[in-house]
């Protein structure tokens, strides 16, 4: 059975933005939405809610309010809401484990009691066992239907990158909109190879052919399983997130991978996509690995 699609509000723009795109994706997937806010008391909110009945009672009448924003732009959608007391970042890393996908803004502070979508939204990034979309306040819906790809970065051996290219070429089939597969290479060491990879580079000609053909065998399968989507393959010499970013301006939407990396504070995503998600304007998905 799929999962909803769950977007998490806060109250601010870019959290509206964020339930906006979500009902989109619900409609375009046929499945239901579900809107999510992790509410925490606040002992020194305005005296009109200073109690914990009054502040529930105004941040669940605010998150229906925007609800029945969606529900009135798609009146065949189905859609639920949820007021949770607890902690945002494990709140919403739950209510992502029961979802096709979790949508959140993309940044900001807002009016309703509740969560910041900037570090919060970074860790559940980081945790989260779903993709995740990232979505600014500035979001145009236009851009979904004015032949805008969906980018995806696709790096090391074919199974690396799987996931992000299966989340990529499903929403590039539910959009009717084509796939650009980026993958970004650079000047090593030549120590970095192995005898092995030295035999595969010379019989493929050097190092981009190397990489185009490393490209087109990731993109193959995915070739064959959507093959009603077209498909640009762009190889580039430079950083994966430059190359990203020099393409982002004809993105509806960016995909990439997660690798969460464990460290004594907490998890933390990798730097390709934490530079896709500070510098995109487009919506960014961040996939993680299997």
């Amino acid at each position: 059975m799929t999962g909803p699609i769950t977007a998490g509000v806060d109250g601010t723009d870019e959290s509206l933005a964020a339930l906006a795109w979500a009902a989109r994706e619900a409609v375009r997937r046929d499945t239901a939405l579900r809107v999510v806010h992790a509410w925490r008391f606040q002992p020194n909110a305005a005296p009109e809610v200073a109690d914990r009945d009054g502040q529930q009672r105004w941040v669940r009448e605010s998150v229906e309010q925007a609800a029945a924003t969606v529900t009135e732009r798609h009146p065949g959608l189905t859609v639920t809401t949820d007021v949770i007391e607890g902690h945002p970042v494990e709140t919403l890393v739950a209510a992502a484990a029961d979802a096709e996908l979790l949508v959140l803004g993309s940044r900001g502070h807002g009016p309703v009691v509740g969560f910041l979508l900037g570090s919060v939204g970074q860790q559940v990034i980081a945790e989260a066992g779903r993709p995740v979309v990232l979505v600014r306040a500035g979001d145009n819906p236009s851009s979904e239907v004015a032949g805008h790809e969906i980018v995806v970065g696709q790096q090391g051996e074919p199974d690396d990158s799987a996931p992000a290219l299966r989340f990529a070429f499903e929403t590039a089939a539910a959009r009717g909109a084509s796939v650009r597969v980026v993958r970004a290479w650079t000047l090593p060491p030549v120590f970095a190879y192995s005898p092995g990879s030295l035999k595969l580079l010379d019989e493929a000609g050097g190092l981009e052919p190397f990489e185009k053909k490393a490209l087109a065998d990731a993109v193959e399968p995915w070739r064959e399983r959507f093959p009603g989507v077209h498909v640009v393959e762009h190889v580039e010499m430079g950083s994966a997130g430059q190359v990203l970013l020099s393409v982002a301006g004809r993105a509806q939407l960016m995909v990439v991978g997660r690798r969460a990396h464990r460290t004594a504070v907490g998890a933390r995503i990798g730097s390709v996509a934490h530079g896709v998600l500070h510098h995109a304007d487009c919506p960014v998905a961040v996939v993680p690995h299997d």
